[in-house]
């Protein structure tokens, strides 16, 4: 078996295909399973956010194969057009690639620190349903270790900047004042609840929080001073919000063409900003047809992040070599277990053929042969038994040309130490 990590993410495709292949947080347990049943697969966790999905294994090459179509079974895509924007990588490679992504050295926003939580989040949900064993908990732990080194080894995390952080920053160069203008924000998860900390920061006081459930978004909107209203009473709100932030986990969207328009004529068409940070989006793309509105998606937002984030690039360097050794030592300690099951097997062939020429020893004994003569026949069994197989392999490889297999030996035994020796 080998590590695989495979997936899409916003350097590979675009939002529309990205959105296809997301998982909701409903449908993962589902999913897992579906995975497992797909065969090949002995351990498996998805991480699916934003701007990625993610699927890492442990499975054989063949395996690559069948996950493909799996994935595409299960989101209803045909293989061949995740084939054009998927990209998957092998034990070293992989355990890489699942570090930079732990660190944020893979996000649209470089150093970003909530992908690493996303992370744990799938690894805890893929252990409940027993899919991730020895290989994968082992993979996930030096991740986790080598990313906790980078945040605090390097400067990657400092002045964090976040989609949230580039969505309000881009509000700031449309709005002149902010103070004066009035957000509307779907959704009450964590990126949400980092929009509206940067809003109050940036002086926004009127803030309404519309969520599936009212008790989440009555306890985000005490935090910043606004109210709280379910998802179905949007509509009534809507033409209130100079500023549409949004982020839930919804399937369908949340804000069609229609009820803007209705919203716009209230407003008497005075222009309104939103930025659908959602996949699946929110808001019907349809919607930034519409004259008076500004709408932005979270691929729009990456010349806002680029800006932010230059001052990053010396530690990113830093940390890409912190994560060149975490990735090497990891690979080290797999070899090394798995020369754990060599060295226990060798033992318990050796033990094996100790206990067989004892027991005939014992034998020759309580049979009244004396000892010294048991004893050299002991020897003698004993030397000859642990040496047949080597001898026999090691003659087929010397006249097969394998001359590696008997430095091998040597170096094993120290034979060419022994010889100068004497």
């Amino acid at each position: 078996m080998a590590l695989l990590a495979l997936g899409i993410n916003h350097k590979t495709a675009p939002l529309e295909v990205r959105e296809k292949v997301a998982f909701a947080p409903e449908q993962l347990v589902d999913a897992l399973e579906h995975a497992r049943a797909s065969g090949r697969l002995r351990e498996i966790a998805i991480l699916s956010t934003c701007n990625r999905t993610e699927l890492y294994c442990s499975t054989d090459t063949a395996g690559l194969e069948s996950l493909l179509q799996w994935l595409g079974d299960y989101h209803h895509l045909a293989p061949a057009m995740l084939a054009q924007c998927i990209y998957a990588h092998w034990d070293q490679d992989a355990a890489r690639h699942m570090m930079r992504v732990a660190s944020g050295l893979d996000s649209l926003v470089l150093g970003e620190p909530q992908i690493l939580g996303q992370l744990k989040s799938a690894y805890v949900l893929s252990q409940g349903q027993g899919l991730a064993g020895a290989e994968l908990g082992r993979l996930f732990q030096q991740t986790f270790a080598v990313a906790k080194q980078v945040r605090t080894d390097t400067a990657i995390g400092q002045n964090p900047v976040s989609v949230a952080y580039a969505a309000v920053s881009l509000a700031q160069h449309i709005f002149s004042d902010l103070g004066s203008s009035r957000a509307l924000l779907i959704g009450a998860g964590e990126t949400i609840e980092l929009v509206a900390r940067h809003l109050s920061q940036a002086g926004v006081r009127s803030m309404i929080v519309a969520n599936r459930t009212l008790g989440r978004a009555q306890a985000l909107a005490d935090s910043v001073g606004g109210r709280a209203i379910v998802l179905a009473d949007i509509p009534q709100v809507l033409a209130e919000a100079d500023i549409v932030i949004s982020s839930t986990a919804s399937q369908l969207p949340i804000l069609g063409k229609g009820a803007v328009e209705d919203a716009l004529k209230k407003r008497k068409h005075k222009p309104v900003f939103m930025v659908d940070i959602a996949v699946p989006r929110d808001i019907e793309p349809q919607v930034g047809e519409l004259d008076d509105v500004y709408l932005y998606s979270v691929d729009d937002l990456k010349d806002v992040i680029e800006e932010n984030q230059r001052s990053r690039e010396t530690a990113a360097l830093e940390a890409e070599e912190i994560i060149a050794r975490g990735a090497l030592a990891f690979m080290r300690q797999l070899r090394e277990l798995d020369a754990v099951d060599t060295l226990t097997a060798l033992r318990s062939r050796g033990e094996t053929l100790r206990d067989e020429a004892l027991a005939q020893a014992m034998k020759l004994l309580r049979n009244g042969k004396p000892a010294d003569q048991v004893l050299e026949l002991l020897a003698n069994r004993l030397t000859n038994k642990l040496l047949h197989s080597p001898t026999i392999q090691l003659r087929k490889a010397s006249a097969d040309g394998r001359e590696e297999m008997l430095q091998l030996v040597q170096e094993l035994y120290q034979l060419s130490d022994s010889a100068d020796a004497k």
